[in-house]
């Protein structure tokens, strides 16, 4: 782009990015070197291992147990599946969607200094370079205060009342998709399940603009989720890769299915069983990309130990695993994870 029409985007632009991180984006040819310095070559498409939730309430043991191996192996093979059947409705979706629309169409300054204002996220501050960039915006909004209805007025009613079921609804199903993938080492789904609370527990609404920059910024740069898993509804845009034997592999959208995959807690838990597999978004050019994830994830104080008594790591509370990686990012501008413990 040139540096005029640059100028000229950078009028318009919200958020801001432009102004906010010029640095990163006037020098195209600058932005082109890091860029060629990654390896973001897409090898392929691919459709995730889609396993339908029905069987996991069948009154057929065998039909039950096939869908946990099912789900069992594609966590550790991929560390990413898709469900069906999931019993959350298309309407709720869609009405998900159409609030979150509402959202992030508010103008910049309102988002910024609103009622959610504290929610707000945009770019990344802790940026060095273009590839440490993250080209989107999102609303971080833990359950905690999604049920607290004394954290939101009529303006955003409407809002509130669509997260308050979406997380109800996200809620109960990771909890089941965690309770089998507990199960499947021989250990108790519910006794895994008890010290995951609204505390911690997060709904992301998430909002990738169009990007005019060539080559593109990320949406989110390659990254693990921090969480034991997130259940991810995403629009037909795509954009969503995962690194699948050493590549990158961009994933397919499936209208009918919400994504799971396992977190950095999760494979930690399992004795690396389950795979908590680095993953990223690209922008698309010309429309916008919206996505709704939930994260499911303990209380700060609890350990997350392991399902068997010796583990390839440290012994840690969350909370000591999410004060590292907020140091590391704040310190090299990403995340380091697991290697870490």
């Amino acid at each position: 782009m040139p540096r005029a029409d640059m100028l000229s985007y950078n009028n318009i632009c919200d958020p801001p990015f432009a102004s906010q991180y010029k640095a990163f984006f006037y020098d195209l040819n600058k932005v082109q070197q890091h860029l060629n310095n990654q390896d973001h070559e897409v090898k392929e498409e691919c459709e995730l291992p889609l396993i339908d939730l029905r069987s996991l309430k069948s009154n057929d043991k065998d039909e039950r147990h096939t869908c946990m191996q099912v789900m069992a192996k594609a966590s550790s093979e991929w560390g990413f599946f898709q469900v069906l059947n999931h019993e959350i409705s298309p309407t709720l979706l869609g009405e998900i969607r159409n609030e979150q629309i509402k959202m992030f169409k508010m103008p910049f300054e309102k988002k910024a200094t609103g009622l959610l204002s504290d929610s707000y996220r945009w770019g990344t501050p802790t940026a060095t370079s273009v590839t440490q960039f993250s080209w989107s915006e999102a609303f971080h909004v833990p359950l905690n205060r999604i049920f607290d209805e004394n954290c939101w007025n009529e303006e955003v009613s409407s809002l509130r009342d669509v997260m308050e079921k979406l997380a109800g609804a996200m809620s109960e199903l990771a909890c089941l998709i965690a309770g089998v993938l507990a199960e499947n080492l021989g250990y108790s789904g519910h006794s895994f399940l008890e010290n995951c609370n609204k505390n911690t527990c997060f709904i992301r609404l998430n909002r990738y603009p169009p990007c005019p920059f060539s080559p593109e910024p990320f949406g989110l740069t390659p990254h693990t989720d921090s969480d034991f898993l997130t259940i991810l509804y995403q629009d037909q845009v795509g954009g969503l890769q995962l690194m699948k034997d050493s590549k990158w592999v961009a994933v397919k959208p499936n209208p009918h299915a919400l994504i799971v995959n396992i977190g950095d807690l999760f494979q930690a838990w399992s004795n690396d069983i389950y795979k908590s597999v680095e993953h990223k978004v690209m922008v698309n050019r010309k429309v916008d990309r919206y996505s709704v994830a939930y994260f499911l994830c303990p209380s700060y104080e609890s350990t997350i130990g392991s399902c068997k008594k010796s583990s390839p790591y440290k012994s840690f509370t969350f909370g000591e695993f999410r004060q590292q990686v907020q140091e590391d990012v704040k310190r090299n501008g990403q995340k380091v994870g697991l290697s870490r413990f």
